[in-house]
């Protein structure tokens, strides 16, 4: 039996996935990097990795001072898979398989355009839709 070390080896540890792995993902890692601080390991990754992050998305996050400006977009692995407690799939467009022994969700965030809402109010309210689902999340994974 292999055993983590490091002082974080008994953090609980989250992957969240998106898509792109440029926004969705991103927010909800940059969150939960703030509000846990250092109390959870926190990854992200994309089913199909996009070239950049969304600049909305880096913009929204630097309102609550977060920065994530030295992130990048990076693919699903299954070493990561294989090393978290739980996964979060945020939105619809990613598809990923549950694994036996992960907590597993798929988040259906909120998506102001399908409402006509663009740009930076759109963004806030993707944001703060998954600040609220970070919150819940973060006590559910550090109550134990």
């Amino acid at each position: 039996m292999s055993q983590e070390t490091g002082s974080t080896s008994n953090a609980p540890s989250v992957l969240f996935v998106c898509s792109k792995n440029g926004g969705k993902s991103q927010l909800a890692a940059g969150l939960m990097s703030q509000l846990a601080g250092g109390t959870v390991r926190v990854y992200s990754a994309g089913t199909k990795p996009g070239s950049a992050l969304n600049p909305q998305a880096v913009e929204s996050l630097a309102e609550l001072g977060i920065d994530i400006g030295g992130e990048h977009p990076k693919p699903v692995t299954d070493e990561v898979l294989n090393a978290v407690d739980a996964v979060i799939v945020l939105g619809t467009e990613a598809k990923l398989e549950p694994r036996g022994g992960t907590r597993f969700e798929v988040w259906e965030t909120d998506e102001p355009s399908e409402r006509g809402i663009e740009g930076m109010e759109r963004m806030h309210l993707v944001r703060d839709d998954i600040r609220a689902r970070v919150q819940k999340l973060y006590a559910e994974l550090t109550a134990k």
